[in-house]
């Protein structure tokens, strides 16, 4: 089992940034390529970012290119989102997931372990 823990989301003016953490517990975290997905309300989850198990590799959907960043750090255990450019169309629920696969997936179910979200608010 790997335990997935998100933080910093909140609320942000459209135009600033925030940084998402997920902290990871209970397995090899290099075991893992992690992924980032969000669900607005009344939408279905969507895929954000995806990184391999040594940050090798990254995977982006096209409407956060050039915006946002994801990356890992394996000896803390936690990979990152860091969201600069924010929109208000960029308010949901973010999780992180866990991934069994070596390199980058955008299918969320391809992913085995995901955290219980954190609200990210844009306003205009």
């Amino acid at each position: 089992q790997v335990q997935l823990v998100e933080s910093g989301g909140g609320l942000v003016q459209a135009g600033g940034s925030l940084r998402l953490s997920c902290a990871a517990s209970g397995r090899t975290f290099s075991n893992y390529a992690m992924g980032w997905f969000r669900q607005a309300p009344g939408k279905e989850r969507e895929f954000v970012a995806a990184i391999s198990r040594y940050g090798v590799s990254t995977y982006y959907a096209d409407f956060v290119k050039g915006r946002f960043i994801i990356s890992r750090d394996n000896p803390k255990n936690t990979v990152y989102l860091q969201m600069n450019s924010l929109k208000p169309e960029d308010t949901a629920v973010y999780y992180c997931a866990a991934s069994t696969y070596r390199d980058t997936r955008s299918v969320g179910s391809e992913y085995d372990y995901w955290g219980q979200g954190t609200q990210v608010t844009v306003s205009s």
